[in-house]
Parts: C-alpha cells; structure tokens; sequence
C-alpha cells in the first residue's frame, strides 16, 4: 500500500512538471525578471495567489501560500500549483528548482482559498531571495503568478508573527473594515504593539507632472498600548494600524482600516471624491459645492453623454476600476490614491507587467496605434510595506493621458 501511495504522488509530481514545460511556462531563460505577470491585474482572474511568509529562524521562513478562489466553486485539478525560491531575478526558473503543490500538499481547502505551507532555509552565503508561487490554469493556460521578498535590499527583516482570519487561513488582504479583527499568531510567546496612524492622504499628481508631491511634515500617531498573540484584535478607527514584537526594529504588520462598503464607493461624496481623475477643475469643485449631491452628480454624468444608458455604462464601469484599484493597490493609502492605482483607473489593467527588483514596468497598446506605452513605478523602501511604489512621471504621457480621459468621458473607455 505504501509503495502504491508513492508511485501515485510521483506520477503526480511527474504530470505536474511535463505540463509546466510542454505548456510553455519556461521558455529558454525565464525569470521574475522576463515572466509576464499582467494577470495579477485583470479584472476576469479566476484566482488569486499569495505568499505572506514568516521568520521562523536567522535564515528560516514558513512560506503560507493562501490563493483566492475568484470563480465559482473552482476545481483543484483544474490547476498546477508549484513554488520556488530564487536568489535574485535573473535566476532561471527550471525543472531544477520548481517545486510541485499536490492535493496532499493542502494545508486547508476551504470555501474562499486553497492553502498550502512550505518551510524553506536560505543559504548563509546567499545575500538575496524571494519566493514564488506559480499557479497554472490547465484548461487555457493561464498563469498566475505571485512573488515576495524574503531576503532583500528593500525588506529590513520579516515579522515572526502573523495575522489570520478566524477560520486560521492568513489573512491575505492589506485592508480591514473598521471595526473588525484579527487573530495574531506565532510559535513564540511574544506580547504585540499596536500603532495606529489617522492620516489621510491627497490625490497624487497626474504623470505628466514633473514637480515633488507636498510632504507632509508631521505624522499623528497614536499608541493604543500592547495586546496578547492568540487573541482576536479589533482594529475600531479608520486609517491605518502598525503591528509590532520589537519597537527598536523597523518590522510589522501594517493594515488599512477602511468604511464598511470598501473597496467600494457607496455614498455621493465618495462619488464625487473619486471622479477627479476624469474632470475638469471647475467641473469637481462644483460638485464639491453642490448641496444637493445627486442631483449634481445626475446633471454631471448627462451633460458629458447626453445619454441616460450611456451615462449608466460609463458610471459602472468607472467605479469598477475604482474598485479594483482598492482591492489591488491598498497600502497605508486607499488604493486609488497611490500612483498605480491612479494609471490603473484611468488606463484600465495593463496589457504586460514586468518586475525588477527596484521597479515595476506596466506596457499598454497605445490607442489608436501599433505603438507601445509604459509606465515605470520605482520601488521605495518603506517602513510599512514591502510594495511601495512611486510612478515616474514624465511629460511626454500628456497626450496618452488627455486621449484616456477624453474616451471616458465620451463613454467610449472599456476594459
């Protein structure tokens, strides 16, 4: 029986890497560098994969994979899992270093995730690495990738701790509503540090404006005291929280604590807030202004289309990219106030995205045009989060961008 149970996962582990290379994962030299990763980005992704990994030891991690069940009732066979750990982005990801995820690999199937955990060492000599994980769709080929720093020039250290729904699955979000909790667990006995920051942020700048963004020079922040590992932890304010064992290092958790309808837009205020990307000056500030808000917002959309159904179609489809933009860009900020969630809204999901480590290239098709555009998001090292990135403006996306907004308020914009 055993000997029966093994042949059976190798032929598996076997099945597993002839599909990833016959169907094209790999060809010739691929990398994190090379690896076209746009569906971490579409709006019709039927998953969504993760790593949060944690510190376990001095060159120890516990790499938790939750990935996202988007479609409905998704089958796991309809799918090849795999990881690998890589010590920067040049290295060749090959049958060498792939490494499958079985059925029997799964740590919890529940209704929202497939959950996988993997403990991996580092070599002492090794000054880099950052884990992948590989999720291929079998029925169209589609590849779902995701990758985390584990040892990096933009990371000071990993928590030892981490943060988990009540059903033990890691929580995989970077927002919570206000309000809600979670449950912060580690094999260590350790008490936690709670900051919470009531900052609000601006509307970035638009890409072709060259000048520094304000800073702002005081940061409010608000010690709520120590709280117990194993305990379910409100987070009751609005803004955003850090988490942390050891308040001398730069390491933690952050989280956004957000309304209870986020990530989407449920009152007219919100409405009239977001609508900046795609109107004029004078046209926000008398929205801004007006007393009765739907009734100025009613006036706003038919004065654009002349067009009650099309205004209806532009109004969806608007507050759709916001919405994805809060689900895939939230950090500190609401996720349509970063950069990418800004290039995001307007120009809609990327046709190609492409990772280095220091940046993050977006290309788009150029409307009406056999050409290329691409937007180039520097990574910052930043205290709260690994994924902080900042766009590098230019002037030349002027008329890209005047052309995006001017399909959007013709009604003609579509993803």
């Amino acid at each position: 029986m055993m000997t029966t149970t093994k042949t059976i996962k190798l032929t598996v582990l076997c099945c597993t890497l002839l599909y990833w290379f016959s169907a094209g994962n790999v060809h010739g030299q691929s990398n994190l560098k090379n690896i076209n990763q746009n569906l971490r980005y579409s709006r019709y992704s039927r998953i969504s994969p993760k790593i949060i990994p944690i510190k376990t030891g001095e060159r120890d991690f516990l790499l938790q994979m939750p990935v996202e069940k988007i479609e409905e009732n998704p089958n796991f066979d309809d799918y090849a899992f795999s990881y690998v750990v890589v010590k920067d982005f040049n290295e060749e990801i090959n049958e060498k270093n792939i490494v499958p995820l079985t059925k029997s690999d799964l740590k919890k199937d529940t209704d929202r995730h497939f959950y996988f955990e993997k403990a991996i060492s580092v070599p002492n000599d090794q000054k880099e690495a950052y884990a992948v994980i590989i999720c291929k769709d079998t029925r169209q080929g589609d590849q779902y990738i995701y990758h985390t720093d584990l040892i990096s020039p933009f990371i000071t250290d990993l928590p030892s701790f981490g943060a988990y729904y009540a059903n033990d699955i890691p929580f995989d979000q970077t927002y919570i509503n206000k309000g809600e909790a979670l449950l912060f667990k580690s094999d260590k006995s350790m008490n936690l540090y709670n900051y919470f920051y009531p900052r609000d942020f601006e509307i970035p700048l638009p890409p072709m404006e060259t000048r520094p963004a304000p800073v702002a020079k005081d940061i409010e922040v608000i010690n709520n005291g120590e709280f117990l590992v194993n305990v379910p932890q409100p987070f009751d304010e609005q803004g955003y929280y850090f988490v942390q064992t050891d308040t001398t290092k730069q390491t933690g958790f952050m989280v956004k604590t957000t309304s209870d309808a986020y990530p989407r837009v449920s009152t007219y205020d919100e409405m009239i807030d977001k609508l900046v990307y795609i109107s004029t000056r004078n046209e926000h500030e008398a929205l801004r202004a007006a007393e009765d808000k739907k009734k100025a917002l009613d006036k706003y959309w038919l004065e654009l289309t002349h067009d009650t159904e099309k205004a209806q179609g532009i109004i969806r489809e608007y507050f759709r990219q916001i919405e994805f933009a809060n689900i895939l860009f939230t950090d500190f900020k609401e996720g349509w106030k970063t950069d990418r969630g800004m290039i995001y809204t307007v120009m809609g999901p990327p046709v190609s995205v492409f990772f280095d480590v220091d940046k993050e290239i977006w290309i788009y098709d150029k409307i009406g045009s056999k050409s290329k555009i691409s937007f180039t998001f520097a990574r910052i090292r930043n205290i709260f989060t690994p994924n902080y990135y900042k766009l590098n403006r230019s002037r030349s996306y002027q008329p890209e961008w005047f052309q995006s907004i001017t399909l959007w308020r013709s009604g003609k914009m579509a993803f």
